[in-house]
């Protein structure tokens, strides 16, 4: 999976992957497969060099900085982490060999210190995003085309000094921990072209062999119709988010698209999570430990089958409803949960079935009053030192209209 390019904290679009394709981990280790899940972090990229020059700081400070506020916000799912999570910077030995493979092969060419990728020596080119080559401008032999030198971090190459771009930095981030023909390959639906477009071209032309079996991309979240983006400027911060909602609200609203669809960010949807991931705590209340009934097999089926049928999270969580309403009729204390939490834990949302009676600490108080004081007053560094604190008591802090509420942490 292509992970995030860590140029600034990262909002909910940005963890709509990272949830889709550890949740999609879960459903393939729940049927038996073996799984190995590896995120990239691009932390090489012109982003990264235009935001540090913004900012008056080194490059590989801003994205150090960055990574770490990356792991910290998707670690507040409660999902783990993917196996591996290999960043550009560790990868360069491979990123140069596989240029030059491309170089010799006569796919790729030097001028002026820079390489480039020849889009027209590979006729295959455009396959995966169906584009006609001829109608692509990928910046070959354009005057003025951005150049990789310069910028204040940089490595020796064969071809002089510089630093790689970003699409052959993806591919051999994967080949050096997959190998070449390995099953999926995700990412969101931005990338297709020209990032995968790239990987797939320059995988081919240097191996001979496809990069992945499968190219599988979710839709973006939407902020009224309007892709989330960094530099449009409409996006909500997924530490905010999580603040606000709580992290069972989120991954609940994240199952609630199918993830090729896009998905549209509002404060309406966001209740119908929050209601939905409420209802199913409601009916966790009333359960017993243990087998469940009879009439739950066919339910737990159709379950598994939806998620089999293209990872179909919709009709997943209308099979779980359907759960509810059927345990609800039942005498409270007379349903077992066993099905229950085996299909949630595939959602990352068994959480929901644990019992959260349990009293405030005077410690997370005192913590949680100290955190809104540091919001009051703007101090966020503090603030979210003193969340990190909290969660460590095992407390996750929910901001809303009416006030902080402190919750059992999923």
């Amino acid at each position: 999976m292509c992970g995030p390019t860590v140029y600034g904290r990262v909002h909910i679009g940005n963890a709509r992957p990272f949830v889709v394709f550890s949740l999609l981990k879960r459903f393939l280790e729940h049927e038996r497969f073996e799984v190995v899940l590896v995120s990239n972090i691009t932390d090489i990229n012109d982003k990264i060099y235009a935001a540090a020059e913004r900012e008056g700081r080194r490059s590989e400070d801003l994205a150090a900085e960055m990574t770490a506020a990356y792991l910290a916000d998707t670690d507040r799912f409660g999902l783990g982490r993917p196996d591996h999570e290999p960043r550009a910077s560790e990868t360069l030995d491979e990123i140069v060999a596989l240029i030059s493979v491309l170089v010799d092969g006569g796919h790729a060419y030097a001028a002026d210190g820079d390489v480039y990728f020849s889009v027209r020596s590979y006729p295959r080119y455009g396959e995966l995003s169906h584009r006609d080559v001829e109608q692509m401008d990928q910046g070959e032999g354009i005057e003025g085309a951005d150049r990789k030198q310069g910028e204040d971090t940089w490595w020796e190459s064969p071809w002089g000094p510089g630093r790689p771009g970003w699409h052959i930095e993806c591919s051999a981030m994967a080949e050096r921990l997959l190998g070449v023909g390995f099953e999926i390959h995700g990412g969101g639906s931005d990338l297709m072209f020209p990032h995968h477009e790239n990987e797939a071209a320059q995988t081919r032309a240097a191996r001979g062999r496809e990069l992945a079996t499968l190219w599988m991309h979710n839709g973006m979240v939407r902020l009224d119709s309007e892709k989330m983006s960094k530099s449009v400027g409409n996006v909500f911060m997924l530490g905010e988010a999580l603040d606000r909602y709580g992290a069972e609200t989120l991954l609940t609203y994240l199952c609630s698209g199918h993830y090729h669809q896009p998905l549209e960010y509002d404060e309406q949807r966001l209740r119908e999570a929050a209601a939905r991931a409420e209802g199913i705590r409601n009916t966790a209340r009333r359960l017993v430990a243990g087998q469940s009934p009879e009439w739950s097999a066919p339910l737990r089926e159709r379950f598994f089958d939806a998620l089999a049928a293209d990872f179909n999270t919709v009709r997943a969580l209308a099979v779980v409803a359907e759960w509810e309403r059927a345990a609800n009729a039942g005498e409270p204390g007379t349903v077992g949960s066993d099905d229950l939490r085996e299909m949630l834990d595939v959602l990352g949302l068994v959480s929901l079935t644990q019992s959260d009676t349990e009293p405030v600490g005077e410690r997370a108080k005192a913590l949680a009053e100290r955190r809104e004081q540091a919001r009051r007053e703007r101090d966020w560094a503090l603030a979210d030192r003193l969340r990190d604190e909290l969660r460590e008591l095992g407390w996750e802090v929910r901001d809303s209209h009416d006030g902080p509420e402190l919750v059992r942490a999923g």
